[in-house]
């Protein structure tokens, strides 16, 4: 909608008005004169629109207080007084992204839906809640979300709870967590970026009540916000709706939320740190080694993405010379790269796994004299133009998966906006693109090297080493300091303690008024689609072999993925599957070496990936369907490319290059780690499904526990087993990527179809077409194991296979889900029991489980899961609660997909056999789901429960003091 610039429309000045090609947009600045917020409208056609409000909230400490205040506003207020209006919202709305973010420097509420009333009814919660939360009204609100001293009687042991606290327990347990903190601790010691905004677990519990008020009073004003519409709606509408209901209520004020500027360093700091690795662990190679940089500031427009172009060049590829020169000299077994430019003053780090301390001097010197001989004698000009061209590719093909991308734009803006320029500058790349492009033959990333690398002396080196038994003090510190803290106090400052901790609790189990609970705005049945949306597949064929062509606007992007059936493979060669997807590009072939390879594929491509799936049918869980798929995408205008690279990788890749297959190995073997740190709830359920379902253990061993072990073995034993790794590898290789194996997949615009057609025919002649055996695996499995860590926090998984117990799958069970998840374990296991997330799942094999993500607990978290059936046997939903279910289980299942996401979610449900009745069977079940529906399962619920396997991944101590509960305790990690 075209405004004029000058006039105030509700109370919003429009001060600039201008259209950004590059993310099909007009860009719209106002001012709200009477309370001093800024707005920023991104005006376009996407349906998927976005709201955020945000602020400027730079700590002045580690208690965490950003991060707990994010969560405490979301726990009611004054429009909306029930305990959890965000988890409400979750229950019964349609939106595509709901959730709050916490920076080093801002705090960002955003949301996003398609249905433009659903909207409105998120903006009006999420802004009622930033500017009136009831946090003022009960102190029980920061108990709960930040931190509290728990104690039930006299004569028990002082204990910390609250949900943040074990949040960043979690995240404190990761060595690669506790890097990127003292990263930036390092190099800004002097400002806000010193400080950890989402809490130091050692800090939290110095937070009090008045500085967490504090904190929201001085903050959280309309002068100190910014406020970011994306979309296709009526801005009018919308700036009408936040000035009446919201902003009209404040007059501008002077908010003091500057961030102090680090100055620059004379000479190279070094910082060493501790973490934690378990008693059974080995020391060596387990060191992280980091030379990091502060590298101007975000509001650098050209150094913004130049920056990001050479953290790729140096670091994220086969032919990266940095990476090449640390890995080549053995200084640590995974390197990479990290850019943040998400801050005012951005951070370039080079790190180094699975080192040693004493290789400090040798990592930093290796780093200096690879790019001073980069300056010295050039970059290679192929490894420039391929970077340049990955960067544009994802550029324009804007698909972000998981995230709307008009969140994604907000996130962009405020890495200038918030700084005081204008927010929509790093949008527009186009310019800065071109100048890049024509400025690479007069040494430009030579240069750019050269003034922030090589001369910049404000940098540092951090090492991470590991420590046996420091958990171990850590917690006996923590329990001396409570203990000391408990024989201190009175007997009526204990008695003080005890109320507090009966309040919470009170109010934790106490549910929410029915008047309360209708405040919360919610949708009606009939603002949904009774129909589920029908995804593009037309069956066809190209040389005898099934095509599924998905036809999709793309913006001339073709997207192609080569599907090859993997049962070929013999039994106790399965792990090597995985394997092979890892080497594949990585490797040299007849036609290229490795850097060749790499740079070809970027400069002609938008990336080639190979990866393992395993598609279980509906309905059986020992029915699937292994494939090692090969998925690719590029402009249509250079398929010919395309498919001549991947035809060179699958048909010509060698394996005989020992020290690349090695380095593989050991990055693999370090980002599985990462993994299982950061995402420990998904390795347990995974480890989970092992247990019971043939599908499950196939995919377990490619890509669970046991290929990490896997990958474990063969690089402790790589020398003597590299001739059988080199043979077997060549071996399935030969086998899987055979015609008879292959299933096609495009997704593209029809006018690209016939072009794909002529250029992937070369490609299927050159496959190999000799008949092959199929295997019929048998699996032994494992059951019930606890895996040990350093970690503060357990990932605690219980589940079954209903089917197996004569039930069948119903959409209703995704009702089932919703309310398990929002009802019970959201109460029973974050809110009473501190944890910071419970998940529960209902696959249509019949595989279901319930688990816990970063948990104080072990045996009251398994004690709850089997609670389920007792509280779904009691539970009492009436028709608003019902329709609150329906419609956020909907609102899962409606989740917008980009064109790439949608040819694929339609191939996997051709290979699991689900058709578009069962989709929409689905659907109607969904819909009619009600009391009675959900009371139904209970017998299910209870007999998965009596049957069901857990697998625990945790602290050591945690785990030996629960042995009773399982079969096997192993080491996580060697």
């Amino acid at each position: 909608m075209k405004l004029e610039i000058g006039k105030i429309y509700s109370g919003f000045k429009l001060l600039n008005q201008e259209e950004i090609k590059e993310v099909n947009s007009v860009a719209q600045i106002f001012i709200h004169e009477k309370s001093g917020a800024k707005l920023l409208f991104l005006d376009n056609n996407d349906d998927n629109k976005v709201f955020s409000i945000s602020f400027k909230t730079p700590p002045k400490d580690s208690t965490g207080v950003a991060h707990i205040l994010e969560h405490s506003v979301l726990c009611g207020s004054r429009k909306f007084p029930v305990k959890e209006p965000f988890v409400e919202l979750i229950k019964g709305s349609l939106n595509t992204f709901l959730n709050a973010m916490t920076f080093p420097d801002k705090t960002m509420y955003p949301i996003a839906s398609k249905n433009d009333k659903d909207f409105v009814n998120l903006m009006d919660v999420y802004l009622d809640a930033v500017f009136y939360p009831n946090i003022y009204k009960s102190p029980e609100i920061m108990m709960q979300e930040g931190w509290h001293y728990e104690i039930e009687n006299k004569e028990d042991d002082l204990q910390y709870k609250g949900v943040v606290y074990n949040e960043m327990k979690g995240a404190f347990s990761s060595p690669d967590s506790i890097l990127f903190r003292k990263i930036q601790e390092s190099l800004y010691p002097d400002n806000s970026y010193g400080v950890e905004s989402g809490g130091d677990p050692d800090s939290i519990p110095d937070l009090t009540q008045e500085a967490f008020l504090n904190f929201h009073k001085k903050y959280y004003h309309p002068s100190n916000s910014y406020i970011y519409l994306y979309g296709n709606m009526d801005i009018l509408d919308k700036l009408q709706f936040i000035n009446e209901n919201y902003l009209d209520g404040f007059n501008k004020i002077d908010v003091d939320s500057k961030i102090d500027f680090q100055e620059p360093f004379d000479n190279m700091k070094y910082l060493d740190y501790e973490y934690p690795i378990s008693n059974s662990e080995e020391e060596k190679d387990k060191t992280y080694l980091s030379l990091n940089y502060s590298v101007g500031k975000s509001k650098d427009t050209e150094l913004y993405l130049a920056l990001e172009i050479l953290e790729y060049l140096l670091l994220e590829t086969s032919s990266s010379p940095l990476k090449k020169a640390l890995i080549d000299s053995k200084i640590g077994k995974d390197v990479f790269g990290m850019y943040d430019n998400s801050v005012l003053q951005p951070t370039f780090s080079v790190i180094a796994k699975n080192s040693n301390e004493d290789k400090k001097e040798e990592f930093k010197d290796i780093i200096l004299k690879t790019l001073e001989r980069l300056v010295e004698e050039g970059i290679d000009k192929k490894l420039i133009e391929s970077a340049i061209n990955i960067k544009e590719f994802n550029l324009r093909e804007a698909d972000y998966q998981g995230y709307p991308k008009g969140l994604i734009y907000n996130i962009k803006c405020m890495d200038s906006w918030l700084y005081g320029e204008n927010p929509y500058m790093h949008l527009e790349y186009e310019h800065i693109l071109k100048k890049i492009k024509e400025s690479v033959d007069n040494r430009y990333f030579e240069n750019l090297i050269k003034k922030y690398l090589i001369q910049n002396k404000h940098c540092s080196i951090v090492t991470i080493k590991p420590k046996k038994g420091l958990e171990g003090k850590r917690k006996e510190k923590i329990k001396e300091k409570l203990a000391n803290y408990k024989n201190s106090l009175s007997n009526s400052e204990i008695e003080k303690l005890i109320e507090n901790t009966k309040k919470l609790q009170k109010r934790q189990t106490t549910k929410d008024s029915e008047e309360d609970l209708n405040k919360i705005p919610l949708l009606s049945i009939d603002d949904i689609d009774k129909n589920s949306k029908k995804l593009a597949l037309e069956e066809k064929s190209i040389e005898k072999i099934k095509t599924l062509h998905h036809k999709i606007f793309t913006n001339k992007i073709s997207y192609v993925n080569l599907y090859f059936n993997t049962t070929c493979v013999q039994q106790e060669d399965i792990p090597y599957i995985a394997l092979l997807s890892s080497i594949l590009g990585r490797v040299s072939t007849e036609k290229y070496n490795y850097d060749e390879l790499s740079n070809e594929i970027n400069i002609n491509t938008g990336g080639i990936k190979y990866t393992t799936e395993t598609f279980s049918e509906k309905g059986n869980a020992d029915r699937y369907n292994p494939m090692l798929a090969v998925k690719a995408k590029c402009l249509s205008t250079k398929l010919n490319h395309l498919i001549e690279l991947i035809g060179e990788v699958i048909c010509n890749s060698k394996f005989t290059e020992k020290d690349k297959i090695r380095e593989v190995i050991q990055e693999l073997k370090s980002r599985l780690e990462m993994v299982m740190l950061d995402r420990g709830h998904s390795v347990a359920v995974k480890r989970l499904f092992s247990y019971f379902s043939d599908s499950g253990k196939y995919e377990e061993m490619l890509s669970g526990i046991g290929f990490y072990k896997f990958i474990c073995d063969i690089d402790k034993n790589f020398d003597s087993q590299f001739e059988n790794i080199r043979y077997v590898l060549a071996d399935i290789y030969n086998k899987i990527f055979n015609k008879n194996n292959l299933l096609i997949s495009i997704t593209c615009e029809d006018s690209e179809y016939s072009g794909f057609e002529k250029e992937i025919k070369p490609l299927i002649d050159r496959l190999n077409e000799e008949n092959l055996k199929y295997n019929k695996y048998k699996f032994k499995f494992n059951k019930n194991e606890g895996f040990t860590t350093s970690s503060k926090v357990q990932y605690v998984a219980k589940g079954y296979n209903f089917i197996k117990l004569g039930y069948e799958y119903s959409g209703s069970l995704q009702v089932l889900r919703s309310l398990i998840n929002y009802d019970y374990l959201w109460n029973k296991i974050r809110v009473q029991g501190g944890a910071y997330g419970s998940f529960s799942g209902f696959i249509r094999n019949g595989n279901m489980f319930f688990a816990s993500y970063r948990d104080p607990n072990l045996k009251e978290t398994l004690d709850a899961y089997d609670g389920i059936s007792t509280h779904l046997k009691d539970v009492n939903v009436n028709d608003r609660e019902m329709t609150k279910y329906i419609i956020g289980t909907i609102s899962d299942v409606d989740m917008p997909l980009t064109p790439s996401q949608e040819g694929q979610k339609a191939t996997e449900n051709y290979m699991r056999k689900v058709s578009y009745e069962d989709i929409q069977n689905e659907r109607r079940a969904i819909l009619s789901t009600n009391k009675n529906t959900l009371k139904a399962f209970t017998p299910m619920l209870k007999d998965t429960m009596k049957d069901g396997y857990i697998c625990v991944l945790g602290n050591e101590d945690k785990i030996e003091d629960n042995k009773d509960q399982f079969d096997y305790i192993v080491n996580l990690f060697d």
